[in-house]
């Protein structure tokens, strides 16, 4: 089930277009990666979705229903975590989370169990007493996301959830949203940490001055980019390596980088896994050439998103 679906969604703020035509699909127990610069959209597509605005044009539906004329519907089934949080002082962590449970109609006695539940799942269970502006960032960032969790929504819509955070406290984040993905949620997530992503999520989208870049797995993303099958080789006598390899039909290009080989199989011969370990150095040993190393180069997020934008920013 698609549990979220934009068409053609625009949003304008004057002469600035924010979002260019978004088509865009998530299905139900998706973790999405939302990637792009700063500027490039992501914000505004969270709104538009949380039904915070409304677009210019185009839809969005979320959970089967319409944000344009079942917006009520749709933020009881949502949980919404903006890139700064707004939290209330001058309560203490258990009365903040009451508050917002007694918002969406949970009846005190239902309430009680879920509070407790959602404190148990965000290591806050120790601190259900203390003042909320006692909280260290990463602890108040937990706490956001208790919040989003009080009503047990099933789309969870995270604006920048590590913003600020210091090492141990990414790890704990993120540790939090991997159980929640394991739970069944729909979860959008924007960062600027794309090695988190890379780990946590099965989908990405790239934005960029409003218009999505790429959407599609982390696999068909670093396809597109062109950087897989890459094998990086140092060998006794590289230039007559090179010759040998592309005569080969096995590689599509080679390069010489800091006095290595780095190749890019074919698409062909990179979907036979023998290709890289067996194959090339069959061939390069069979021509007399002496292998010193060999070993996958491996691509990792960053690399994608800066092959596949151009750094533009609106």
């Amino acid at each position: 089930m698609a549990m979220i679906e934009t068409e053609n969604l625009t949003k304008e703020f004057g002469s600035t277009v924010a979002l260019d035509g978004l088509t865009l699909t998530l299905e139900q127990g998706d973790m999405f990666g939302y990637i792009g610069p700063n500027g490039a959209g992501k914000s505004t597509t969270m709104k538009l979705l949380a039904c915070l605005m409304r677009p210019n044009s185009g839809s969005a539906r979320v959970c089967g229903l319409d944000c344009a004329t079942e917006s009520d519907a749709i933020r009881a089934r949502i949980g919404y975590m903006p890139d700064f949080l707004g939290v209330y002082h001058d309560l203490k962590v258990e009365e903040y989370l009451h508050f917002f449970g007694a918002a969406y109609g949970l009846r005190r006695g239902k309430r009680r169990a879920i509070v407790n539940d959602v404190l148990e799942l965000t290591d806050l269970t120790g601190k259900r007493e203390a003042m909320v502006d006692s909280l260290s960032r990463g602890m108040q960032q937990r706490l956001g996301i208790a919040r989003v969790l009080i009503h047990d929504p099933e789309v969870l819509l995270l604006d920048e959830p590590a913003s600020g955070l210091d090492p141990r406290a990414r790890i704990e984040m993120r540790s939090l949203l991997m159980e929640l993905g394991r739970m069944g949620k729909t979860i959008m997530i924007s960062s600027h940490i794309l090695s988190e992503l890379h780990e946590m999520c099965n989908t990405i989208g790239i934005l960029e001055t409003g218009q999505l870049v790429f959407s599609g797995s982390i696999e068909e993303a670093v396809r597109k980019s062109g950087l897989h099958g890459l094998i990086e080789l140092e060998v006794d006598q590289a230039d007559r390596a090179t010759i040998v390899l592309q005569q080969s039909g096995l590689i599509s290009s080679c390069q010489q980088v800091n006095g290595k080989l780095v190749i890019t199989l074919t698409d062909e011969s990179e979907a036979d896994n023998q290709a890289g370990t067996t194959a090339i150095p069959k061939v390069l040993v069979g021509a007399g050439i002496g292998i010193r190393s060999i070993r996958p180069q491996s691509v990792n997020l960053e690399d994608v998103f800066l092959r596949l934008t151009t750094g533009a920013v609106n």
